[in-house]
């Protein structure tokens, strides 16, 4: 393979990674006062659990304890093990090790299972998110570890923390949620 091809793939590889990785942050927007104080009330309300919603198995305990085996490991796109994970390699690797086989990335994960309603959601589901506003896909995966009546709690990996534990009443992600859905 001569120089020139060299370069072409790793210029595309670095492309492809840019616009499709696992990210939390995004552009600013300049907003007016009465659409912040939109926003906030949206994100303000109070969350309405269904306490009879279960998990179907208890399979899921055991997918979120691998999970959280990876808590403090850094993003890396890609990666799939404590050297480095993105947000659907966790998902992926968490999955696997109970042997249930899913898809690699977030947007084919979203297309496997039951799609549920907030009030729904229990432990072990995943809760997919667009991060991308320029690209109405689906790019970020997390699974659901506490529900409470606080609220909902993930694990994920974002490109700028890694693999940590937030809350869907944050309001990035309460603002990027596209839905959720139950594999197990």
């Amino acid at each position: 393979m001569n120089r020139q091809s060299l370069l072409k793939i790793s210029s595309i590889l670095v492309i492809a990674i840019f616009f499709s990785s696992c990210g939390s942050s995004r552009s600013s927007v300049v907003t007016t006062k009465k659409e912040e104080k939109k926003r906030t009330e949206n994100v303000a309300e109070p969350f309405k659990h269904d306490p009879t919603a279960q998990p179907e198995d208890k399979i899921a305990y055991k997918v979120i304890r691998t999970a959280k085996k990876f808590e403090g490991t850094r993003y890396k796109y890609g990666g799939t093990d404590k050297k480095g994970m993105d947000c659907s390699g966790l998902v992926y690797v968490s999955f696997q090790e109970e042997g249930i086989p899913l898809p690699r990335t977030s947007r084919d994960m979203s297309l496997q299972g039951k799609r549920l309603y907030l009030k729904e959601v229990s432990v072990g589901d995943l809760l997919f998110f667009e991060t991308n506003k320029n690209r109405k896909v689906i790019n970020h995966v997390g699974l659901v570890v506490e529900v409470n009546e606080d609220g909902i709690y993930f694990i994920h990996s974002s490109s700028s923390r890694g693999v940590i534990i937030s809350s869907l009443s944050e309001s990035y992600w309460h603002n990027n949620f596209v839905m959720a859905r139950r594999v197990i």
